[in-house]
């Protein structure tokens, strides 16, 4: 028998919604993956990279011409450079890369300050090398950090705060003011940054995206992670990449080379030449969010009260003028009735909170938006 070093954890909430979502053939706006192709030149270049014989292990950091190609792009869009030699390693996707620095960083009793709701890998992680969750609830409509609270709760065991802008499930973003003011509490205490960027480019109205490696001293001290499955709509190729300075990443791919040693080659290979084109990632804002405003304004008189995503691609839709049930049974209410299914959010708060909020993914087609907001305009 085995005596389970994560005996509360459950099936995942984007498991249990998606089956019952496949088991009521309803139409699925839980699980946050689009239901469209990528880019097909994309998928070309991985077809030319297998005919050309990458079909074997890359090398452990990754592929050089992407990682050169990933510091290029963070150079650009914020000022930092990242030796793509020492403090580049790609990763299987943003999970795999988030587990592996709380792996290479936290141990026994290291405490972790965490903004929930948040998403569910974090905590589970934190737990399995022994360190303990400082939770920090953020709460509607804006969920705003109160950094006072974020200083009130650093104690001498506090090793690591983690981060995550654009914020997933509130499509909240940390301003430049949030990132000076934790930049100031990771200096005066000395503490590591997890910045969790896998939206980092699906930003809304003319906003910026506040990277942690844009502020040198944060920089200095943060891991940062990213995914290009969110980022060239394929989440299922499982590539994203880790960025930290090279005192960090050598810790890092000390574990990271008995997790998974390396990523997908020709993948990398095809991501490499991608990125050489700018446009394929700086156009990926206006794509999102023509998807996005074609959505609210689907629902522009449907009973939900609604505040606009700011970044990622999902959108918050408050049902408190609808039902006092929980957001979980009305989730599944919607999933059976209504053929509908949608992601209740207290399960990624603190102690469960139910805000009466619901998470949506609009990384759809049009034609699905238009059926789902079609659902939910009659409720």
């Amino acid at each position: 028998m085995i005596n389970s070093k994560l005996p509360n954890i459950e099936t995942s909430i984007f498991a249990k919604m998606s089956k019952m979502a496949a088991d009521q053939k309803a139409l699925n706006l839980s699980q946050g993956f689009p239901n469209f192709p990528s880019d097909p030149a994309l998928n070309a270049l991985v077809d030319e990279a297998m005919r050309e014989g990458f079909n074997q292990y890359a090398p452990m950091p990754g592929d050089f011409g992407l990682r050169m190609e990933i510091s290029k792009k963070i150079e650009k869009l914020h000022n930092h450079f990242y030796n793509p030699e020492t403090e580049i390693t790609i990763t299987a996707g943003a999970t795999q890369a988030i587990f592996t620095i709380i792996a290479a960083a936290i141990n026994k009793g290291d405490e972790v300050i965490i903004f929930t709701p948040a998403y569910d890998c974090y905590a589970p992680t934190v737990e399995l090398f022994g360190g303990n969750i400082v939770p920090i609830q953020l709460k509607p409509p804006f969920y705003n950090v109160d950094w006072q609270k974020v200083e009130d709760k650093i104690s001498s065991k506090t090793k690591m705060i983690i981060i995550n802008s654009p914020h997933n499930p509130s499509g909240m973003l940390f301003s430049e003011e949030d990132m000076l003011q934790l930049q100031d509490l990771a200096e005066k205490n000395n503490l590591l940054v997890l910045s969790d960027e896998v939206y980092e480019h699906i930003i809304f109205d003319g906003e910026v995206h506040q990277s942690a490696s844009k502020f040198e001293a944060l920089a200095k001290r943060s891991f940062i992670t990213a995914s290009f499955g969110k980022t060239f709509h394929n989440t299922g190729w499982k590539t994203g990449y880790c960025a930290a300075p090279e005192n960090l990443m050598k810790e890092f791919q000390k574990v990271h080379q008995f997790v998974v040693f390396c990523v997908n080659h020709p993948i990398q290979k095809a991501l490499a030449t991608y990125l050489k084109h700018e446009k394929n990632y700086l156009k990926i804002p206006d794509f999102y969010q023509q998807k996005r405003d074609l959505f609210l304004h689907l629902l522009r008189r449907s009973n939900f009260k609604i505040i606009p995503s700011k970044g990622t691609y999902f959108q918050m839709l408050d049902f408190s003028e609808i039902s006092k049930e929980s957001d979980i049974a009305f989730a599944e209410r919607l999933t059976k009735e209504m053929k509908i299914a949608t992601i209740p959010t207290s399960v990624f708060n603190e102690g469960k909170s139910d805000f009466k909020q619901i998470r949506v993914c609009f990384a759809k087609t049009d034609e699905t938006l238009i059926n789902a907001a079609k659902i939910l305009n009659s409720i």
